[in-house]
């Protein structure tokens, strides 16, 4: 009895012994979802503009006056996703002397570059002088060139700038009394420049004697224009001639079109033809240049710009049977519910029979689905994942055009489907776009190359960025009510330039009935029709 005792007590101290046990044997093996965060909004003390924000490459891009202390600043604001936190806050006061990176923290953890520009004009000017200083900025120098006969002398700096407005050179203000050093071909000095508490630098001015006083530095042609990147004597009477190679007599460019720095000048030349070869040349005074021929580069035309062609119908597909795809749409993924957002229409058209149809609607079954927004755009639909979509932008482009023009008609509809992005009540907004982009591109899954790679799914959310390092000519139109009259009316877009240099690899056009339906915010009775989409090369 008294051993039966025993062996049940020892049972039941075993059994409590493994319940107590039990739990940290239990994993937890839930997975944390995955949100991706983002920075929202900053500003900083000095800040110039709006900061540039790049969620593709997750950096944000602020400009700083010239008289801020780039090893100082002061954060005023930043704002990231919600429930998220960061290394940083409001009244921080970072170094920006390198690229600073943050940390945002939810379930996951994601680093953010921060990168500081600051621009400090420099100007350094003597009398006389060909072309425009060079400042190498790393080794605190800069040069300057003058014709050999007039020799180093008497040199006359008539503008000397190197740091911050309000620095002081040699311990004045303006421009201070040098000592030349003359080393045989060109003459040197040094100058103490001093701001503030925190720049004290020494730098090194150069006059160089030269026997060219008038050349080419670069021409960039484009399809109709061309720019011409020259040089001549400071004071003198400078500007630039062209014509077809073979034709006799020369074309002076107009002063018009003529930008002036110093003794460097930029020369836009327009009305030019297509793939034609010319020869310019430019002038200081009584002497020309030395003679550079350039070509013309191809018009080229978005396919199907009419819209006349199409295939399918659930999906319906903006190519015809045998041809190949250029531009889509989001009907891949709204025909999975058996609707097309982006159709065609013979009742509004420019020309041909047919103009294209972008119709807002809510895709789904009774309130199961998602708001659409009625769209195309130069690119393909890749992927649908779940009721998301994935999308390449971009189509290979080698041209630089002025001008995005078309026709359009816009019902701008009352917003039903409202959220974070635009509330109900509210006008929809309507938006097309044009972009160029160089490089090699963005490679998908399936080793195709975009401009770049749209997904909508929210925690994976890549959206376009217009600040993205490889787009450099952009342009765009905002509709935020409807056209006015019956039909189709005419709209442009010109493309504003980073740099004349830069050379398209792709193009990307993108047309959508509710600006927010990358969010699935819009207007279900928004509808947008456009024809005739074409590109202009010149300018005016």
């Amino acid at each position: 009895m008294e051993n039966n005792m025993i062996k049940d007590i020892t049972v039941r101290l075993a059994l409590l012994l493994i319940l107590c046990l039990l739990p940290a044997c239990i994993k937890n093996d839930l997975p944390y979802p995955t949100v991706k965060l983002y920075i929202t909004g900053m500003t900083v003390e000095g800040q110039v503009g709006d900061a540039i924000i790049s969620n593709e490459e997750r950096k944000v891009t602020v400009e700083l006056e010239e008289t801020v202390n780039k090893a100082k600043v002061k954060v005023n604001t930043f704002e990231i996703t919600e429930g998220a936190t960061a290394t940083i806050a409001k009244d921080s006061v970072i170094d920006f002397t390198t690229p600073y990176d943050v940390t945002l923290s939810l379930y996951q953890d994601y680093t953010w570059t921060i990168e500081a520009n600051q621009n400090i004009s420099r100007v350094f000017n003597v009398a006389g002088q060909i072309g425009s200083a060079i400042f190498y900025q790393e080794l605190r120098e800069a040069s300057v060139n003058i014709p050999k006969e007039k020799g180093l002398g008497n040199i006359e700096v008539t503008d000397l700038k190197l740091g911050p407005e309000g620095s002081t050179y040699n311990g004045a203000s303006g421009i201070p009394t040098l000592e030349w050093e003359k080393k045989g071909a060109f003459a040197m000095t040094k100058v103490r420049v001093a701001y503030s508490d925190f720049i004290d630098e020494e730098w090194t001015l150069y006059v160089n004697l030269t026997d060219v006083k008038v050349g080419i530095n670069r021409v960039d042609a484009w399809t109709k224009v061309a720019w011409i990147d020259g040089f001549g004597r400071e004071g003198e009477n400078n500007g630039c001639e062209y014509k077809k190679e073979g034709d006799t007599d020369w074309i002076k460019v107009e002063d018009s079109e003529l930008t002036h720095d110093g003794g460097k000048f930029i020369a836009r030349v327009v009305h030019l033809q297509a793939n034609t070869t010319y020869v310019c040349r430019v002038f200081s005074g009584d002497e020309y240049s030395e003679e550079v021929t350039f070509t013309t580069g191809s018009e080229l035309q978005p396919e199907n710009y009419s819209f006349e062609y199409t295939s399918g119908t659930s999906p319906l597909y903006l190519y015809a049977e045998g041809q190949e795809m250029w531009w889509d749409t989001g009907n891949k993924g709204s025909s999975t519910m058996g609707k097309n957002v982006t159709t065609v229409d013979t009742d509004y058209k420019h020309t041909g029979n047919q103009s294209l149809l972008l119709s807002s609607q809510f895709v789904g079954i009774g309130s199961i689905g998602k708001f659409a927004a009625g769209n195309v755009f130069a690119g393909k639909y890749l992927k649908t994942e779940g009721t998301d979509g994935i999308l390449g932008f971009g189509r290979p482009f080698i041209s630089r055009p002025t001008k995005l023009k078309g026709y359009i008609k816009y019902n701008c509809g009352v917003v039903d489907k409202g959220g974070d992005k635009i509330a109900n009540g509210q006008n929809d907004i309507g938006t097309v776009y044009v972009a160029l982009t160089d490089g090699d591109g963005v490679a998908y899954d399936d080793g195709s190359k975009w401009s770049c790679i749209i997904k909508t799914k929210e925690k994976d959310r890549q959206l376009f960025d217009k600040n993205a390092s490889n787009v450099f000519a952009y342009g765009e139109m905002i509709l935020n009510e409807s056209t006015q009259g019956d039909g189709l009316i005419p709209f442009e877009i010109e493309l504003d330039y980073k740099a004349t240099d830069r050379v398209t690899t792709r193009i990307v056009i993108v047309a959508s009935a509710s600006y927010y339906g990358d969010f699935f915010q819009g207007s279900t009775s928004s509808k947008m029709w456009l024809d005739d989409i074409t590109l202009e090369y010149d300018y005016e």
